[in-house]
C-alpha cells in the first residue's frame, strides 16, 4: 500500500515506509543548504542541483517538491 508524505504543501507517494523516512532526510538536508546557502562542494546552487537531478528518485521528487531547478 502506497505511503504519503506532504513537503512544501506537495505531496510525495512513495512504496515504502523507509522511503517516506528517506524523503523527509533529504528535504531537511535541501532545507539546510537553502538556509545556510551552502552548495559545497559544487561552486554554486546551479551546479549542486544539475549534479543532483542526475541521481533521480526520491532526491528529484524532494528538489521539484521544494521548487529547486537547474536553471537557478
Amino acid at each position: 500500500m502506497p505511503v504519503e508524505v506532504i513537503i512544501e504543501g506537495t505531496t510525495l507517494r512513495f512504496d515504502s515506509p523507509s522511503d517516506v523516512a528517506v524523503a523527509k532526510r533529504v528535504a531537511a538536508h535541501f532545507q539546510r543548504r537553502i538556509a545556510e546557502d551552502d552548495w559545497r562542494p559544487y561552486q554554486c546552487k546551479g551546479d549542486a542541483v544539475r549534479a543532483w537531478a542526475r541521481l533521480g528518485g526520491i532526491r528529484l521528487q524532494v528538489m521539484q517538491a521544494l521548487n529547486l531547478s537547474s536553471e537557478d
